[in-house]
């Protein structure tokens, strides 16, 4: 008996587990820059002026075929202001402006960075491309601190927010990073039921915290927001990560010579 509810707690978190990765939103950087290429990614060279002056475009992508609603202009003004808070705090990136980009569909081309880096009137670009997943299904809501219990819904949202440092002269890739997140939010069949709901968590990162969306109607964008914020949290601290493994690599390339 305890072999078949070990088996079964295994089977369940194996589930689980690959529902999360397959909804896990698939890079689609490559998409807008091209993809790594290793001749390309070894010869690449970080430039030396500090700061960095760039502009952050900002690209929300729906092409995958289980993407979610990509978030309205608003909410983009707010990841890509998150987004350039972070970069701007002891970075060697200076974000100057945020523009912001329609995402490619499938079949198109994608913008020649050279020129837009021109037009912008830029050296340098730092292309983040914003892309998310989702899945709902029905599950029982606790009213309260009450054992009652109300039929409702769980929207896990996978988020990701990619970057790519674009030198505006050449249109090559220097630098690569993203980050990735994920919130759910859960809700009761109707609006009113309970002002424990509806309310969305940070998990698995933070489960214990919870953000109460301003309305019932809404709280799918607010999921999405969230989300998706945290993605850019993480994107930025990985992208410094990645400027520093580079600038290790130059300096062994240095020495070895």
């Amino acid at each position: 008996m305890r072999r078949n509810v070990i088996w079964f707690t295994s089977l369940v978190g194996m589930v689980i587990l690959t529902s999360c990765v397959v909804a896990s939103p698939p890079s689609r950087l490559a998409q807008y820059v091209g993809a790594v290429v290793p001749e390309e990614a070894e010869t690449a060279k970080l430039p030396t002026s500090r700061p960095l002056r760039a502009v952050l475009v900002v690209v929300a992508d729906q092409s995958a075929p289980d993407s979610a609603p990509v978030l309205p202009d608003e909410a983009l003004a707010r990841v890509g202001a998150l987004l350039t808070g972070e970069i701007n705090r002891g970075y060697p990136v200076a974000v100057e402006r945020v523009v912001k980009l329609d995402g490619v569909l499938p079949g198109e081309t994608a913008p020649r960075w050279a020129e837009v880096a021109k037009q912008q009137g830029v050296e340098y670009l730092l292309v983040t491309v914003l892309s998310s997943t989702e899945q709902e299904y029905p599950i029982s809501l606790f009213l309260g601190w009450t054992t009652h219990q109300q039929p409702g819904f769980r929207r896990d949202n996978w988020s990701l927010a990619e970057a790519a440092l674009i030198d505006g002269s050449t249109g090559r890739t220097l630098l690569r990073a993203e980050g990735r997140a994920m919130a759910t939010l859960d809700r009761p069949t109707a609006p009113g039921i309970s002002q424990w709901y509806p309310v969305i968590y940070l998990r698995p990162q933070d489960p214990e915290r919870r953000i109460w969306p301003p309305s019932y109607e809404g709280a799918p964008l607010t999921l999405r927001l969230v989300a998706m914020e945290q993605a850019a949290k993480r994107l930025a601290g990985n992208l410094q990560r990645a400027w520093v493994e580079q600038r290790d690599l130059e300096l062994a390339a240095l020495l070895r010579h």
